[in-house]
């Protein structure tokens, strides 16, 4: 039975790619070497993490004064290595708006460098919308926001209008859809979600920004240090890399950031229009602000709740149960995510609902 992987993360990939990386970690285009056990200096290696580089360069129209950086650590460490790149270190001020979990997660961080201001919050509704009105402190070193949020299903579909550097972590929802990249002073996303799988994460950061905070910052999270080195500064998480390079590869011959742009929209409405339209499911996020890549819903009467479980766990539909924060369901519907799985989603979701729906004369 076909499987439909509607699981939050690590992401669903297509088979050409799952294909292709299986086939490097036993021979490396024809080496007679895996990818897992090469040096990651040789030739080889190195044209994977230029080829890596120039495909994200390439797909987002990335700024020549930008660089391009596969590093470790996942968005976790993101938040801190932000902080510690763009606040000053003598009277140091940032500004966060707080939309979900991960949000609350990088502004924990945040605290360890300097002030925090958090100048807008969701939080009074469980997260299920996208504050609109705030001011941003013109005296910030920054401006932070998570752009997708994949617990509670919303998402920023502005980029927000600031006088202050502004920072981004897109771990959920890099290259679903056209962002200018120009407008950032850095862009971080840990690969799983949408690129790649587990194991790196991915840098856009503007050169001309950083080294400017007067810290004496550790090697490691020195963002000067992996700009200067092309992204090579220490061994790097070889497997991930070139399965993200191989998933950037599929993207560009599909059309590039553009094409999947338009494919997620279709994709997200479809299933959006099921749950506006099915009298036994409702959305938890506002319509407004509903997000493109993490669909939340939950049941209007729960009393027939494990029929309908039943009934996608036959279908073959894999990773939809809800976060514990939210309840009911979550369908990823990330760039390698078929429209042909939301389609078996949205007929079990029907036929649900015509058998235990009662239909007036």
């Amino acid at each position: 039975m076909k499987k439909h992987n509607f699981s939050a993360g690590p992401c669903i990939l297509p088979q050409e790619v799952l294909q292709k990386a299986a086939r490097a970690v036993t021979d490396l285009d024809g080496t007679g070497l895996s990818l897992i056990e090469i040096s990651h200096r040789s030739s080889e290696f190195v044209a994977v993490m230029e080829k890596a580089r120039g495909l994200v360069k390439e797909l987002l129209k990335v700024p020549e004064n930008y660089s391009v950086l596969f590093l470790q650590g996942g968005a976790s460490l993101g938040f801190y290595t932000a902080a510690i790149n763009f606040m000053k270190a003598e009277g140091g001020k940032s500004a966060y708006v707080n939309t979900g979990a991960w949000s609350k997660k990088a502004i924990k961080e945040a605290k360890l460098a300097g002030s925090v201001d958090v100048v807008a919050s969701s939080e009074d509704q469980n997260f299920s919308y996208i504050p609109k009105d705030y001011s941003i402190p013109e005296d910030a070193d920054y401006f932070h926001y998570t752009s997708n949020n994949t617990i509670f299903g919303t998402e920023f579909h502005h980029i927000p209008e600031t006088h202050v550097p502004l920072i981004c972590d897109m771990s959920s929802d890099i290259f679903s859809r056209y962002v200018d990249v120009s407008k950032y002073a850095m862009i971080y996303a840990g690969v799983q979600k949408n690129i790649g799988p587990a194991g790196t994460t991915l840098y856009i950061v503007n050169n001309d920004m950083l080294g400017k905070t007067g810290r004496n910052i550790p090697s490691m999270l020195d963002l000067t240090n992996h700009a200067d080195k092309d992204s090579m500064f220490n061994t790097p998480p070889v497997f991930a890399i070139y399965t993200s390079m191989c998933m950037l590869e599929w993207l560009k011959d599909l059309g590039g950031v553009e094409a999947i742009e338009k494919i997620n929209l279709e994709k997200a409405k479809w299933l959006y229009d099921e749950i506006d339209a099915n009298p036994l499911f409702k959305g938890t996020a506002a319509k407004e602000d509903r997000s493109l890549m993490n669909v939340t819903f939950v049941m209007t009467d729960e009393t027939h709740k494990a029929d309908f479980d039943r009934m996608w766990n036959q279908a073959g539909i894999s990773g939809i149960k809800g976060h514990r924060s939210v309840g009911g369901y979550r369908a990823s519907i990330y760039n390698a995510m078929p429209i042909e799985s939301i389609q078996v989603l949205t007929r079990i979701m029907r036929e649900f609902a015509n058998k235990y729906t009662t239909v007036n004369p």
